[in-house]
């Protein structure tokens, strides 16, 4: 059964990155570093691995010594999530270890209050501005901003073992068209036009009791940053069930059909395409996903060749499989190989 982890738009790479550029370092020995091929940078479609972008973000913090990459005003000093995690990981509930790992955090951050907010039933996290970010410097903060709350609900997350279900996410005007992934990294809907950004969810989830222990703890943060990326999903949703029963299908040839599918949910194909369309998804555009993620992670291995790495997908011929990935990525697989080797 393949393991094939989602994969990082290019996008997200060259935001992070802005702190770096900013402050004259060599952009493309940073990417050699995390193993990324340079000139990927050049397609706007290109996407990399998560442990290519967990080990970017490790670079960075090493070389800036700054756990939020030189992208706010001043340092975030490496060890930082580290003791705010040992901070929290005694609290009682979910609720109660948000509030006490904002209130860290707001020793340490200059440039914005994360706070949580709880207005009737619903629950918020907030992340705004304490002052108008300095010329120049609106877009990289704006990223920090928009990883932090990402993080923030991975860690929540982790703490409770569950994914925490989010009816939306918040992001400014500015932010439009800033953050590919958010709704598939967060499930849920974004929303422009806010002054803050952030993520509103059940205030009845903060009653979630915290799970984890020291000892799970030491265990994470030996994986952070890469434990960070949520790896609880939806099961209630139905695009979810989908992706599961075709990634247990990957590696093994043709991926199911439509129909085929919708047996295994005991559903006619028009309704699974109905349901689906409601969560903003297409069984297509769900098989075209995973067969992408996996093709990436199948060209990281050079001795696999293309016509096999091609079958492995379920393409008949190594020609589709070429014209494809192009689609996807905007390079030739064998492009992609070489970029990605160096």
């Amino acid at each position: 059964m393949s393991q094939h982890n989602p994969t990082i738009a290019i996008l997200q790479v060259q935001h992070i990155l802005r702190g770096a550029q900013q402050r004259g370092l060599d952009r493309e020995a940073l990417l050699r570093r995390a193993g990324i091929a340079p000139a990927l940078l050049g397609s706007p479609l290109a996407r990399v691995t998560q442990a290519q972008y967990a080990a970017l973000i490790q670079v960075l913090t090493r070389r800036l010594r700054d756990e939020l990459w030189g992208l706010a005003s001043r340092p975030l000093p490496p060890g930082s999530f580290a003791q705010g995690c040992r901070a929290v990981i005694h609290c009682a509930t979910l609720g109660q270890a948000l509030r006490e790992g904002f209130g860290f955090y707001r020793l340490l951050i200059d440039d914005f209050r994360p706070r949580l907010t709880v207005q009737g039933p619903l629950a918020g996290v907030r992340l705004q501005r304490r002052q108008p970010a300095a010329p120049g410097q609106a877009g990289a903060l704006g990223y920090a901003e928009r990883t932090f709350s990402f993080f923030a609900y991975g860690l929540a997350s982790w703490l409770v073992a569950r994914r925490i279900p989010v009816q939306a996410v918040t992001y400014r005007d500015t932010d439009l068209g800033m953050s590919s992934d958010a709704e598939r990294l967060f499930q849920a809907p974004v929303e422009y036009g806010h002054p803050w950004v952030g993520f509103r969810f059940e205030a009845r989830w903060l009653q979630l009791p915290v799970v984890q222990t020291p000892q799970s703890l030491q265990e994470f943060l030996r994986a952070a940053p890469a434990s960070l990326l949520v790896k609880y999903r939806d099961n209630a949703r139905l695009s979810e069930r989908v992706r599961a029963l075709m990634r247990r299908r990957l590696g093994e040839g043709a991926l199911p059909e439509l129909a085929a599918v919708a047996r295994s949910l005991s559903l006619i194909p028009q309704t699974l395409r109905r349901r689906l369309q409601a969560e903003g998804q297409g069984f297509q555009s769900i098989a075209d996903d995973l067969r992408r993620d996996a093709a990436i992670a199948y060209l990281a291995d050079a001795r696999l060749p293309l016509a096999d790495v091609a079958a492995r997908l379920g393409f008949a011929e190594a020609s589709t499989f070429h014209r494809a990935f192009k689609g996807w990525t905007g390079l030739a697989p064998g492009a992609y190989r070489r970029e990605r080797a160096g």
